[in-house]
């Protein structure tokens, strides 16, 4: 699978650092599964609902600019439609057959601009559960090693 991840802000835990690193590694012999990573904009000092939405904007046009017109992007968020680990395989089995490359997005701790959700072909929810983004990071990452597993008819944890 041709796959990037695009992300708001950098890990700062070493157990994340690990694991997704581990998970890449994993990946790699799966196809091709990068990282980017765009900066996440300081939250205001009294936040309020405009000042959230502008930090989210801004966070939301550096995702945009790393996006490519073909690209299909899953936007992850809660209101997204949730699946379990085997159509999740199916689903990106399919995605694999038109050799797009599939984009995974995820916000930064305010969420996703309104814009990166409109340009999303698919909105996934891992959860009605709000989880830190760089944890989400993790947990993507071994969703799409567990999917690529379950799609290469190798042995998985149900």
């Amino acid at each position: 699978m041709n796959c990037a991840v695009i992300c708001v802000g950098s890990l700062k835990e070493k157990w994340q650092k690990e694991a997704c690193a581990e998970y890449l590694k994993r990946l790699s012999r799966y196809g091709r599964y990068d990282v980017i990573e765009v900066p996440d904009e300081p939250e205001p000092a009294k936040p309020s609902e405009i000042l959230n939405k502008q930090v989210m904007e801004k966070e939301g046009r550096q995702i945009l600019s790393k996006i490519r017109p073909q690209d299909r992007v899953v936007a992850l968020c809660i209101k997204g439609k949730a699946m379990d680990s085997e159509e999740l395989s199916r689903e990106t089995q399919a995605w694999e057959m038109d050799g797009k490359r599939t984009v995974f997005v995820i916000g930064g701790s305010l969420g996703l601009s309104d814009e990166v959700v409109a340009r999303a072909d698919v909105k996934l929810s891992f959860s009605k559960l709000t989880f830190p983004h760089t944890l989400m990071r993790v947990i993507l990452l071994e969703q799409l090693y567990r999917a690529a597993r379950i799609a290469a008819g190798e042995r998985y944890h149900k």
